[in-house]
């Protein structure tokens, strides 16, 4: 196998990605193919640098007027950084989707001072990124949007969405990333996260969950599970498409079976299998499926 391809650690995204569809997984960690940019994707990545930035200035500073202002300045400087993100107007000759997008990040950014109070708010980290391997040897990584420290030593770990809150029935999956970045923690430092928060500003919602150590197990050991199918999809080359209404969104139906596509040739070695065909296991089958997180 070609080493410099094969998935070597696991982020929330990725593992999300699998859970999903299988073939998505590979398309985007394997074969690395390229995605267009999208206004909601982008519009979130702008709103979290505002919000990031904004701790920046004194307490007193962090107002609503001040934030909303920052926003034509983080959309240059995130153009610099990602000259391509400019192709998402290019054809906005008068300008008004981009001044109606922008005045969208605008709305997000104010409604977020209604949820919490920045003021009052001394983030230990933003846009932490961690880090840990495993006993067996799993690397998890990710980026945490905000970790609170507490004087008692409590940590919060803090993450902003800008689509709305899921029903009830989804919320374990929308904790799923919490929960992956809690353990996370939980093996660097040997802190359980008294919270876990959710920051819904498309709704205006917040999502928290306290866990404990036996969540974080159970989490550990869903991953483990999760990393073994990967594991055995990457040897064998046998990624299965899992059709939802998802696929609607995504940029490789082209290169899909499920929509008369051919997926490009396996880029990493396949060893021989004799006597039968190689089973993988259905990608629900080790780890049930998770609804798709929000920006």
């Amino acid at each position: 196998m070609s080493t410099s391809q094969q998935p070597s650690s696991l982020s929330p995204s990725r593992a999300s990605d699998f859970m999903q569809c299988p073939l998505l997984y590979r398309f985007r960690v394997i074969d690395k193919l390229p995605e267009k940019p999208s206004e909601a994707a982008t519009r979130g990545t702008l709103v979290h640098a505002v919000l990031e930035r904004l701790f920046d200035d004194p307490a007193v500073e962090r107002t609503a007027p001040r934030a909303r202002s920052m926003v034509p300045g983080q959309w240059d400087r995130l153009l610099e950084s990602r000259p391509e993100l400019g192709e998402l107007f290019a054809e906005d000759e008068g300008g008004e989707r981009l001044t109606r997008w922008l005045s969208e990040a605008e709305q997000l950014v104010e409604r977020w001072f209604s949820l919490e109070d920045p003021t009052r708010l001394e983030p230990a980290e933003r846009e932490l990124f961690v880090e840990t391997e495993l006993e067996s040897g799993l690397r998890l990584r990710g980026v945490i949007d905000r970790v609170d420290v507490a004087p008692s030593g409590e940590v919060r770990i803090v993450d902003y969405k800008t689509g709305k809150a899921p029903r009830p029935e989804y919320a374990e999956g929308a904790l799923f990333q919490m929960k992956f970045y809690a353990l996370v923690i939980w093996r660097l430092k040997r802190v359980v996260p008294r919270r876990l928060q959710l920051v819904y500003l498309g709704s205006g919602d917040v999502l928290t969950y306290d866990p404990v150590a036996a969540d974080l197990e159970r989490i550990e050991r869903k991953l483990l599970a999760l990393w073994e199918a990967i594991r055995l999809a990457t040897e064998t080359g046998d990624w299965r498409p899992r059709p939802t209404k998802l696929c609607g969104w995504c940029d490789h139906q082209s290169v899909c079976p499920e929509f008369g596509g051919t997926p490009p040739v396996y880029p990493l070695t396949v060893p021989p299998v004799r006597g039968a065909e190689p089973v993988v296991p259905a990608a629900g089958a080790a780890v049930p499926a998770e609804p798709a997180q929000g920006v």
